[in-house]
């Protein structure tokens, strides 16, 4: 038999996917950032 009310779990599902979805976001735009610093050292040292 089905339960009645409510839906358990969707509500801590819905806040980890965002957790999480939050983290990879953080992570992609520091990889992407240390990749920019990287690039502007290389350019630094090619031109001396």
């Amino acid at each position: 038999m089905p339960k009645k009310g409510k839906e358990k779990n969707t509500l801590n599902k819905a806040k980890h996917s965002k957790l999480m979805n939050r983290k990879k976001n953080k992570l992609k735009a520091e990889k992407e950032l240390r990749k920019k610093r990287l690039k502007e050292i290389i350019q630094k040292a090619n031109e001396k």
